[in-house]
Order: structure tokens, then sequence, then C-alpha cells
């Protein structure tokens, strides 16, 4: 029972009180007759604004410990949340003649007499708690909890942000946050209610040490489950004092490791970093300088090992997302140390999913392309990727175009380096009308074998089709050129007369007027007319045509040519 309360009394801490109201009932089913899982399951239903059955464990409380003040603390809220003010005026006077110096006590009766009072005059105010609630989040709501160092703290975490500003456009929507515990403080906060909530949250964490009560018709303690503290006060003060020294030490040794991780001095760094977390194992720092010590020296397991741990205390204490961050990125390159890749593009994809950050994100942009890359490799195999090949000219000669294309890519992947292959599959996309993706093979296979005329001359079928006529005569020039045992004249000057049957049929469909109109709004020819050189050029081919021979054995000044005769502004006779 005990066990299951200390997970309950976590989950509320973390503000899932649904779970620490399942905790607190497995307990109550193991215990029945402990007062403290009534009291703390009490506070949890009335953090989730169920006053009824908040009200029913409060009443259990009192019932099986009439001596205890605090019980009459939660009987009194939940009847607060109730709206019934009057009886929870007099369940806070019946605590006090228990607890005479209870500030909570003093406060919700205070809280719940002016409730009434309102009532009674009509007013709005308490009268209509809920509306209350949902008006504390109108106007300049962030500002004021940034203006409180109880809450300002919040405002570092995007998704509390975004809540409290779903709050203030829809606030009906309050009920579906109040799960969460900063939502709640911060509306008792902007409230007015700061403080009667901070000592109410300071107190249900204390309930594991009850003070000493009295049973009203009784002069000895009444029975307890558990275990009697004289002054709660007083144990908390030292406990907190202990902490706080603990703290300032284990600080003290993060200081020391780091001078010592600085000097490269990792063996009395790791020593340091230990002693800081043996004193304070809360401090996500401590863990993750920790795991880059271990990465420093070589030793990627423990590092790993390290840094996760930092991630589970991050979490189970609320650190900053940007710590967590950094113990996944050092796992991450703690993993690719290792050459696992794929763990390592997990974790630094888990790392930017809470920060984005441009280090990590460099990092699994070079791991993946090395994975890629890899994969490549070990995917080569010159021999399946002949066969492939074959698969696609069979495909080809059937006129079974996309499934050729499929196999010359197979073929690409097995076989890279060999041009065939793309020239093969550049045929393929012409005909399936993929002209771009059909210059772009050829590009390679060129890139790959300069002298391989195919793909010049697939280049300028392709270009053809998109009626770049100058641009597949360029093309077609390029194949003489390296045609040296004129195997493809025959086709080299076929698709060349192609060309110039299309560019003298375009050009008898406008006049030069036309032509030159449509030139200037062509930035390629543009740039030819607005070229020095080729003013003069065509100004001496004008004066006599016969120039044109010489200029023409220029490749420069002929492609430049073949541009001005493909847009119609100059023509051959």
């Amino acid at each position: 029972a005990n066990e299951l309360k200390a997970k309950g009394n976590e989950a509320f801490a973390a503000g899932n009180h649904t779970a620490a109201i399942d905790f607190f009932s497995q307990a109550i089913e193991l215990d029945p007759t402990n007062h403290v899982l009534y009291s703390n399951r009490s506070a949890s239903q009335a953090s989730l604004k169920k006053y009824t059955e908040a009200l029913a464990d409060a009443e259990r409380t009192v019932e099986l410990m009439p001596g205890w003040a605090k019980g009459y603390s939660r009987k009194g809220a939940a009847l607060f949340g109730l709206q019934e003010y009057a009886m929870a005026v007099t369940t806070y006077q019946d605590g006090l003649k228990h607890d005479p110096e209870s500030a909570l006590l003093k406060k919700g009766l205070s809280d719940a007499e002016t409730a009434l009072e309102q009532e009674k005059d009509g007013g709005a105010g308490y009268g209509d708690f809920a509306n209350q609630m949902s008006n504390a989040f109108k106007g300049d709501v962030l500002a004021k909890i940034a203006a409180n160092p109880k809450t300002a703290s919040f405002l570092a975490d995007a998704e509390f942000v975004r809540k409290v500003r779903d709050i203030q456009v829809n606030p009906e929507n309050l009920s579906k946050y109040m799960d969460d515990q900063r939502i709640t403080v911060a509306m008792f906060t902007l409230m007015g209610m700061g403080d009667v909530f901070a000592k109410g949250a300071d107190d249900f964490m204390n309930d594991a040490e009850e003070p000493k009560a009295q049973s009203p018709t009784q002069a000895k303690p009444a029975p307890k489950a558990e275990p009697e503290v004289t002054d709660t006060e007083e144990e908390v003060v030292e406990e907190d004092s202990d902490s706080a020294a603990k703290k300032a030490q284990a600080a003290v040794a993060k200081d020391k490791g780091n001078a010592a991780y600085k000097a490269r001095e990792f063996d009395e760094a790791l020593v340091q970093y230990s002693n800081a977390i043996e004193l304070d194992s809360t401090d996500i720092t401590f863990w993750n300088n920790k795991a880059a010590v271990y990465f420093e020296m070589g030793k990627y397991d423990e590092c790993i090992e390290t840094a996760e741990q930092a991630i589970e205390v991050g979490r189970e204490y609320r650190a900053d997302y940007k710590h967590i961050a950094k113990a996944m990125g050092r796992i991450g390159t703690a993993y690719s140390k290792k050459d696992n890749l794929d763990k390592a593009i997990e974790f630094y994809n888990r790392s930017l999913t809470e920060h984005r950050a441009a280090d990590v994100l460099t990092k699994l942009r070079a791991i993946e392309k090395l994975r890629k890359q890899r994969e490549e490799d070990e995917y080569l195999d010159d021999e399946k990727g002949n066969a492939a090949r074959e698969r696609g000219n069979e495909l080809f000669k059937a006129a079974k175009y996309a499934e050729a294309q499929a196999e010359y890519s197979e073929a690409i992947k097995r076989s890279p380096t060999d041009p065939r292959n793309y020239a093969n599959r550049a045929a393929c996309l012409t005909k399936l009308i993929a002209l771009p993706d059909a210059i772009k093979d050829c590009d390679k296979c060129v890139s790959l074998d300069p002298t391989y005329v195919k793909a010049y001359t697939r280049k300028a079928n392709a270009l053809f089709l998109m009626r770049e006529y100058a641009e597949a005569l360029d093309a077609l020039e390029e194949a003489k050129l390296h045609d040296t045992d004129k195997k493809n004249s025959a086709e080299i000057d076929q698709t060349e007369y192609k060309c110039y049957s299309a560019i003298t049929e375009q050009n008898s469909r406008q006049t030069p007027e036309q032509a030159i109109a449509r030139a200037q709004a062509n930035p390629k020819i543009a740039a030819v007319l607005a070229n020095p050189i080729m003013q003069n050029i065509l100004q001496q081919m004008q004066s006599d045509p016969r120039a044109a021979r010489e200029h023409l054995k220029n490749p420069a000044i002929a492609s430049n040519l073949r541009k001005l005769i493909a847009a119609g502004i100059v023509r051959m006779g």
C-alpha cells in the first residue's frame, strides 16, 4: 500500500491526477483504514473538479481520523467546489478546533465566508467559480505568468504556452488541461490564490509524515497507519536545508569535473561528476557531463548507458528539453562511432524532435548520406547489372517501355558506372515522353564516356521533340565529332535534316518582325543578339554571306548562329 501511495504521490506531483486516483484506489483496497489514502485521493479528485467524489473521500478521511485537521481541509475544499459555501464555512471552523494555527484552514475559511457573502448579495464572484477560473486567463496572461516567480519557469515549455493560448481562445477547454498541474497552479495564481494552492501542494506531498492527532473523544492519540512525527514543519525545514547543502556540494563537484574535463584529465572528471550525481541525482547536466567524459575516453557503451540515464532523470524531473536533446544527440554520436548507423540516425532524429539543433541536423545528414552510400555499394554487382540490362533490351523490343525502364534502373543500381545503362534508359524515357529525364540520362552517359555517340543522338531526339532545335543541332555536332568511324552518320544526318525542316516550317509561319519580337522575349536569344562579337559577325554576313562558312568553323559561334537560325533571325538561302 505504501508503494502504491508513493506512486500516487509521484503521479499527483506530475499533474497526472487520473493515474494518481488509480494508485490511491489500489492502495485503499490493500489498506482500507488508512485515512491518508482517502485524503490523497480526495485531493486528486478535486484537481479534476470531481467534487462529489472528493467530498466522499474527505468525509471518509474525517470519519477515520476525526482529530486530523487536514481531513477538514479536504472536505472544505470539496464543498467549496460544489458551491456549498455555508457547509464549507462550518467544516473549516471544525478543522480549526483541532489545529487553530493552520494557515490553510484559515485561508479556506476566509474564502468560503467571502463566497458566502457574495452569494447572499447576488454577486457573481465565487458564486460563479467556473467563470472566475475561465476569466483568469483573459488579458495579457503570459506577461502575468512571467512576472510571478512561481510560474515564470513554465513559459520555457512551448506546450504549456500553447495550452494557455488555447484556453484564452476557447475558455471551455480549461477543463481539458486540468491534468497539467502547471495549468492548475497558473490558474490559482492568476486568481490571486497562488499562495493557498502552493501550500496545498506542498502539504499534500508531506502526507507520508503525519502530525500527532488527538481524537475529540479520546485523551490518547488515535490509531494511525503512518509514522508519527511530532512536528512536520520542522522536519520539512531540516530536509530542505540538507537538500540545499547537498546541491551546493554537487555544484562544487561539477565545477571540479569541468576543470578536469577541459584539462583532459578524464579519470578525475569521472570521479567528480560521479560525486555530483551521488549528492544530487536529479540534475541531468551531471549525467550529461559524465556521458561526455566516457565519449572522449572512447568508452561508447558506457557513454550510451549514462546518457540514457540522463534522459530518464530529465523526464522524471522535467528538465529543459534542450538537455534531453543533448543526451539523445550524444547517444547518436556514440552509435556512429560504433558504426551502428541505424541507431545513430534513430537517436539523432529523436534529439531533433526534442530540440532542432544545427549541429545534430548536420550530423544526421552526414550519417544518412553515408548509410545510403553503403547500401548502394553493397548492392553493386556488374553481373546482375548486365542481366537486368538484357532484360530491359528484350522488353524495349516488345514495346514494353515502362517495364524496360524499371529493368534499366535496376541495371544502373547494380552497375552505376556503365554508360550503356543510362543511354538505354534515355531511349525508354523518350518513348514515354519523359524528355527532361531522358536528357539527364544522356548527359550522365557522356560524363562517363564522352565518345558514346548514341547518347548525343538520343539527346538530340529528345530536344527535337521539345522543339529545342538549336540545342538539338548542337548535340548532333557533338555526335559528328565523336563518330569517327561514321557508323552513325546516317542517323545524325537524318535528325539534322528533321531539325532544319522544322525550323524552315516554323519560320515560314512568321514575319521577320514577329521573329525579332519573339527573340527579344527569349533570354537566350536576346543574350546572343546583345553580344558585340555576334553583332559584328551578323553585320559581316549581311554584306558578305559567304563569310558564314568561316565563322561556322568556330564551335561557339556556330552554336550561336544555330540559335539565331532556329529563332528565325538568320535565314539561310
